[in-house]
């Protein structure tokens, strides 16, 4: 029932949300050219949602969602905003439960401490999310967190690390268990990440200098995309072949790969991280080719790229590149200009700053700076010691891990081994134990289930008296309803025509002044009014609609006489138990009475739903509303419960002052389960 009525509110908040989306996008970008205004467009669309944010009283699930469209839009290069957004939506979604959502927007703010340069708060973020996946046992959220840490490790340049990490996310993904019940979504996001671990992996041993197992995993990659229409994915794969192409020296081959990435970046919408790779990738071939105007150009499209991520890392790759091309040229101030803005972006990537302090020593050898030269010429010998020790340490490391692991194995088979010596003796004694404990255990369940027993059958002989005593009661209230509603109808009403017709003819035959005249046309109108609200008066006791034509018909006339009241049905014309109709539509006709005369309501919603198995009442007002934990019950209210009860059902009110009123009743379809309707009475 909390699901259904969860669903409900969820489907309601959806459609306003989704109805107050479509307007800011259409006030937005209704009038603007695609082709020149896409930019302008989008800032004022992504400040109209600002300005919804921060203006409109929204609910915290309303907040929610625009927060996510707001991040989805600044993702990919807007890191500043997408930090302070993605915090306010982590700590959203972390008062909501909605731990799913927590965790893939620990994904974007991660990524983007990762752009700033921050990588112990990026670090940070990522291992929240995999603790949060770990603990939810979602095995495609822990992919996910593995994957970012493998990609955190990647931009600091601690390629072993890294390795380890996209490892176990490719091994978790390779398990066919997991994706058991995945959807067809699901399972494209599968082979799309596949595709990119198989790639990275192949980048990270190119950059490794391991030309063998790059390529092995860039071929499995290139086989995978047989299975996906990802193109963006096909664009990283050509950079990395193109890229231990220009490592061997084949110019053809690599600009080949590399212009493919191009084309691609050119027709889809990529994202700039790697776009921004490929003109790296052109750049350096179009160097190695002696054609400097065209390495320039690509190279400065990359710092472009660099610049709109303000990514330290990216800066410092393309401002290598700039250097190099402006040594070839001889036009050593420049290239010391490009080395130096690299170096004071991020002199702590022992990989790429080596290089970059080489070119520096290299341009002031030719400017005939010696001492500047001599400094970073000693700068890039203590980066060749430190690259040196690093993969020593790495190695050192992973040796005393795999020691640690042999010794544990090796004390772990010695206590398997004395353990044996042990177990024989002690299994007959634990044996003759364990027997008498049993007998002694099953003794106590036995007594302990007899006792249960009989205190259910006391409750259950308890609720079906009160039950029975419920039916009784709204049996006799039908009945007398029936009764009442008959003599009103047939009795009163009937006499009351007949004066009404007697009037009449009193009225056609007699002589009457003007005054007395009108005197009696209102008394005659009074007296007609009177048998009208008699009759329906007489109709609302006991309907004959609800008689005849059953409970959808009989609630239907009931809310087309209430001005403001709708009603939408779902389900079939089947007639139920007619003592259940009676029941149903006097809960009715209480609830909408209490909005009408206690809430004011201006518009009142009823909603009835009968399926194969549940039956549901829903009444919503746009009244005053209430509090559900302060206010006293009538007894209207209560009573409604007790018929409820009657037939096992619940009833939930959610209420808040000027908010409206939303009663929502649920009883099992019997009628469809006869076996558990005798059960319940």
């Amino acid at each position: 029932m909390k699901t259904r009525t969860f669903y409900i509110k969820h489907r309601r908040f959806s459609i306003h949300l989704r109805h107050l989306l479509l307007l800011v996008f259409m006030q937005v970008c209704g009038g603007a050219s695609a082709a020149d205004n896409r930019w302008d467009d989008f800032t004022r669309y992504c400040d109209s949602l600002k300005n919804i944010l921060h203006t409109q009283a929204l609910t915290e699930r309303q907040e929610l969602e625009i927060l996510g469209e707001i991040i989805s839009k600044y993702a990919n290069f807007d890191m500043d905003s997408t930090i302070v957004y993605a915090s306010k939506m982590i700590n959203l979604a972390h008062k909501l439960k909605e731990y799913k959502t927590e965790v893939e927007v620990g994904y974007h703010l991660g990524a983007a401490w990762c752009f700033k340069g921050d990588y112990d708060r990026a670090l940070s973020c990522f291992n929240n999310a995999l603790e949060i996946a770990v603990k939810q046992k979602d095995k495609m959220l822990e992919i996910g967190a593995l994957t970012m840490i493998a990609f955190n490790y990647v931009k600091q340049g601690k390629y072993n690390t890294s390795i380890d990490y996209y490892l176990k996310s490719l091994k978790l993904n390779e398990q066919d268990d997991v994706w058991t019940n995945a959807s067809e979504e699901e399972k494209k996001w599968r082979i799309d990440n596949e595709i990119k671990i198989l790639t990275n992996l192949g980048e990270i041993y190119r950059k490794l200098n391991n030309p063998d197992m790059a390529i092995l995993y860039l071929d499995k990659a290139a086989e995978a995309m047989a299975f996906s229409t990802h193109q963006i994915r096909m664009s990283h794969i050509y950079i990395e072949y193109a890229q231990n192409y220009l490592n061997r020296g084949d110019m053809d081959k690599a600009l080949e790969y590399a212009l493919k990435a191009d084309s691609i970046d050119a027709i889809v919408q990529y994202r700039i991280t790697n776009n921004h790779q490929t003109q790296c990738m052109l750049a350096s071939i179009y160097l190695q080719m002696n054609d400097y105007d065209r390495a320039l150009q690509h190279a400065g499209e990359a710092m472009a790229q660099a610049g709109i991520l303000n990514d330290n890392n990216l800066y410092l790759i393309t401002g290598k590149i700039l250097s190099d091309i402006y040594l070839a040229q001889k036009r050593y101030i420049e290239a010391e200009a490009e080395a130096l803005k690299a170096w004071q972006a991020d002199s702590t990537n022992i990989d790429e700053s080596r290089a970059i302090a080489h070119n520096i020593a290299l341009a002031n050898v030719y400017l005939h700076n010696p001492d500047k030269a001599a400094y970073y010429l000693k700068k890039y010998s203590e980066l060749n010691n430190q690259y040196s020790e690093k993969g020593f340490h790495t190695t050192v490391s992973d040796l005393a891990i795999k020691y640690e692991i042999e010794k544990k194995e090796t004390h772990i088979a010695s206590l398997e081994k004395d353990k044996k010596l042990y177990t024989g003796t002690g299994i007959a004694f634990a044996f003759a134990f364990l027997s008498v404990i049993g007998m002694l255990l099953f003794r106590h369940r036995a007594i302990v289930r007899k006792h249960h027993f009989s205190e259910l059958k006391i409750k259950q002989l308890k609720q079906e008296k009160q039950l029975v005593a419920t039916q009784a009661s709204l049996d006799a209230e039908t009945t007398e309803r029936s009764n009442l509603a008959r003599d009103l109808h047939d009795g009163l009403g009937g006499m009351l025509s007949i004066i009404l017709l007697n009037l009449k003819e009193i009225k056609s035959c007699s002589l009457l002044g003007d005054s007395d005249l009108l005197r009696f046309s209102c008394a005659l109108d009074t007296l007609n009014k009177s048998i009208v609200e008699l009759r329906r008066i007489a109709h609302h006791l006991m309907p004959d609609s609800l008689e005849r034509y059953g409970l959808k018909t009989a609630i239907e006339d009931f809310c087309k006489s209430i001005p403001h009241a709708g009603f939408q049905y779902y389900g079939d014309d089947s007639r139920l138990d007619k003592y259940l109709e009676v029941m149903l539509y006097r809960c009715c006709y209480e609830l909408v009475n209490n909005a009408i005369k206690h809430a004011h309501a201006g518009n009142i919603y009823v909603q009835l739903d009968i399926d194969e198995y549940l039956i549901s009442l829903n009444i919503h007002d746009d009244g005053a509303g209430f509090d559900p934990e302060t206010v006293r019950y009538g007894a209207g209210i209560n009573n409604i419960r007790t018929r409820i009860a009657s037939y096992n059902g619940t009833m939930i009110i959610l209420s808040s002052p000027d908010n409206g009123t939303e009663v929502n009743i649920e009883i099992e379809n019997y009628q469809q389960q006869p076996e558990i309707k005798q059960k319940s009475l």
